[in-house]
């Protein structure tokens, strides 16, 4: 089969558009329909493009998605920090690129266009497993699978978790790309086949939202204002959730089940300054509830700690339960590599001590006496976008009936999307592990998430409010809670045989000296 080959222009259009198309698919866009053709344009850029040229069209492809996409990490930090992180995380696909092309060009001299298509959803995978983990952890954001909350693919997280969805979104990419470069009917019913059978799939898995319903009480204090410095007035940022406490409160006709505070909501340690300990005490003693707030703790000395400590009524407010951040953010929460950063930005000395990290998740005990227990299990800001923590907490053992607590601040990233990008990856995690998702951020967006993905109730960005809703808790695993990281791992182990056979093709190629993939060019990959 013969193939049309773009010119390198063409194809440099083809993988910035179909950047700007992912781009678009994430909030505050939120046209998560564009992802599949963000994936089928750059698919076009990719097929029969030489691997280094596969690299270029990556890297460009990446570039025209994160730079925009990722903008709000410049907001107060300058442009440097913000294209830096930018670049990073496009090289990881301009290595996607690099290897879905060797891996494609022997299989199309073969005319295996279908084989060569498959490439592509396996490599996404891959490299959102790649770019999720290295370096220093990883950062797994603006992955495919978190522009899918609202789309037919998201409940697919049940069965697969996010690198399910992202592969689902590949897909249908793929397919849609075949039906393009395919002239004859019957590849092409099978690429439509393709596309309509995944989003199918998607539609009919089951996601069940039985359970039992508790009482839980989200406090926004908000912040005097936004950027690096809104911890500026700590004690006016926990007065504000003190305020908001005692005035939800004295709304409801019944104490809630748990009250939430966000990350950041004491910025003063309260195990170390009666003062901040005492204004927690009024807020415990007006909701007559477990309170979970999110504080920053001196120690271990001269670190510091992001926690999440829980004061129940009537218990001593000296040793309140805790939980840890286990993942702090690099060059955000501690700074590695700090002289040689300093080179570029002297911002780097506003993280004048670097956060400790924590041991393990924490599920905090909760309801009445003679009642079956359920636990509130904590997750600090951006952990909610890591797979392994968020499923190491959602099954934690002895935890079942369990909600899930995301406690976040986003003050500094002020009027940006990085609040509602956070919280669509909190919506693909209620599906994917079929639990409740109490969303609460410092200034927001906060909010209640149904197991189904559903929001219950959302609030705006800087605003100070209170809700209280009712969430379910559920104990009962998802089939992606059970295989765990198996879908990356068969992701994986296809690549590596696709190109194992790739490799085979090639060096069969050159024994028996076949033409380029397209005869009617002397070598159209060559770009």
């Amino acid at each position: 089969m013969t193939l049309p080959m773009p010119p390198l222009w063409a194809r440099t259009l083809l993988a910035v558009t179909g950047g700007l198309a992912l781009w678009l698919s994430f909030p505050d866009h939120d046209l998560g329909l564009l992802a599949p053709v963000g994936v089928a344009l750059i698919s076009a850029a990719l097929l029969g493009a030489s691997a280094r040229a596969g690299f270029g069209l990556g890297l460009l492809a990446g570039l025209a998605c994160f730079i925009p996409t990722l903008s709000w990490s410049g907001i107060y930090v300058g442009r440097l920090p913000w294209f830096a992180l930018g670049t990073l995380e496009a090289l990881y696909v301009g290595a996607m690129g690099l290897v879905i092309a060797w891996v494609q060009r022997p299989l199309l001299r073969r005319a295996k266009v279908a084989t060569a298509l498959a490439v592509g959803p396996l490599a996404w995978v891959v490299q959102e497993l790649a770019r999720g983990t290295t370096p220093f952890g990883g950062f797994p954001w603006a992955r495919l699978a978190f522009s899918q909350a609202d789309t037919p693919l998201a409940p697919l997280a049940a069965w697969g978790g996010a690198p399910l969805i992202t592969f689902a979104v590949a897909v249908v990419g793929a397919g849609l790309h075949g039906l393009a470069v395919h002239r004859g009917w019957r590849q092409r019913f099978v690429a439509a086949a393709v596309v309509g059978a995944t989003v199918v799939l998607g539609l009919l898995v089951p996601l069940p939202t039985d359970g039992e319903r508790v009482d839980v009480t989200l406090v926004q204090g908000n912040v005097p204002k936004s950027g690096l410095d809104f911890n500026a007035e700590r004690r006016a940022v926990l007065d504000n959730h003190v305020r908001g406490t005692i005035e939800a409160a004295g709304r409801a006709q019944d104490a809630p089940d748990l009250v939430v505070w966000p990350e950041n909501a004491s910025d003063i340690d309260p195990l170390r300054n009666p003062d901040a300990e005492a204004q927690i005490g009024r807020a415990l003693d007006a909701a007559d509830a477990p309170l979970l707030i999110g504080a920053i703790l001196a120690e271990p000395a001269p670190m510091v700690s992001n926690a999440s400590l829980l004061y129940r009524p009537g218990a001593s407010l000296d040793a309140p339960e805790r939980y840890v951040k286990q993942h702090p953010v690099p060059f955000a929460e501690y700074i590695p590599w700090r002289r040689f950063v300093r080179l570029f930005s002297d911002k780097v000395d506003l993280v004048r001590y670097g956060m400790a990290e924590g041991d393990e998740p924490v599920a905090f005990r909760l309801g009445g006496e003679g009642e079956e227990p359920w636990f509130a299990i904590p997750t600090i800001c951006f952990e909610v976008a890591y797979d392994d923590l968020m499923r190491e907490s959602a099954t934690l053992p002895g935890s079942e009936r369990n909600l899930l607590v995301v406690q976040t601040n986003n003050a500094t990233f002020g009027f940006t999307a990085e609040s509602t990008q956070q919280f669509a990856i909190s919506r693909i995690r209620a599906i994917e592990h079929g639990r409740s998702v109490a969303h609460v951020s410092t200034v927001g967006v906060s909010g209640f998430i149904a197991p189904d993905g559903s929001v219950e109730e959302r609030s705006d960005l800087f605003t100070a409010t209170q809700m209280t809703a009712s969430p379910v808790v559920r104990s009962a695993l998802t089939i992606s809670d059970r295989i765990g990281q198996l879908p990356e791992a068969l992701a994986g182990l296809a690549l590596i045989l696709l190109g194992a056979y790739s490799l085979r093709v090639r060096r069969a190629d050159k024994v028996t000296g076949s033409p380029a993939p397209n005869p009617s060019e002397k070598d159209p990959a060559r770009v």
